[in-house]
């Protein structure tokens, strides 16, 4: 398969008999990914197995969606998708606003302070509360914590994968 896919979710279990799953997300556009009509791809990590799907419908119920898939009617066609992920290409994701970017377009990225010494590699983004921490894995192994604000964040050029930052006192 040539095109690239991104996780939206996750599927933890089925709900009731009629063929609705249940979904742990890991979007920020839930509403956007799960509304009915939306072309979703179950992925299974093992196989490397995929399947097209159409969401038929989707609520969300205690931290979970509930969704129902317009290509199966019961519990047994959808209980063997327990564990699988939820995703979709590329072609379908949307367009952000200015500064604004996808997990994808930021991990691998290349950091360097603004007085020009190269930091490290993006890894991993953390979403504790009131703003992002980018995980800044550094040549020797040890990680840098970045918060994400306009004070250290100064330039994101996602297609040269390279970051701009100003490390304020304390940080390093």
């Amino acid at each position: 398969m040539a095109e690239q896919l991104f996780t939206v979710g996750k599927v933890v279990n089925t709900h009731g008999i009629r063929g609705e799953i249940k979904v742990v997300s890991h979007t920020d556009f839930p509403e956007e990914r799960f509304a009915p009509k939306s072309n979703l791809v179950l992925f299974n990590e093992e196989s490397r197995q995929t399947v097209d799907v159409t969401v038929e419908t989707s609520r969300l119920h205690k931290n979970l969606f509930i969704m129902k898939l317009k290509e199966y009617s019961n519990i047994n066609e959808v209980e063997k998708y327990k564990g699988w992920l939820l995703k979709v290409s590329d072609e379908h994701r949307s367009e952000l606003e200015e500064d604004e970017y996808y997990y994808s377009d930021i991990i691998g990225c290349k950091v360097v302070s603004d007085e020009g010494i190269e930091l490290g590699t993006i890894s991993e983004i953390l979403a504790p509360g009131a703003n992002h921490v980018w995980v800044v894995k550094q040549p020797k192994g040890k990680e840098l914590l970045l918060p994400v604000i306009d004070d250290v964040v100064l330039n994101v050029n996602v297609e040269d994968k390279l970051i701009t930052v100003h490390v304020l006192e304390g940080l390093m």
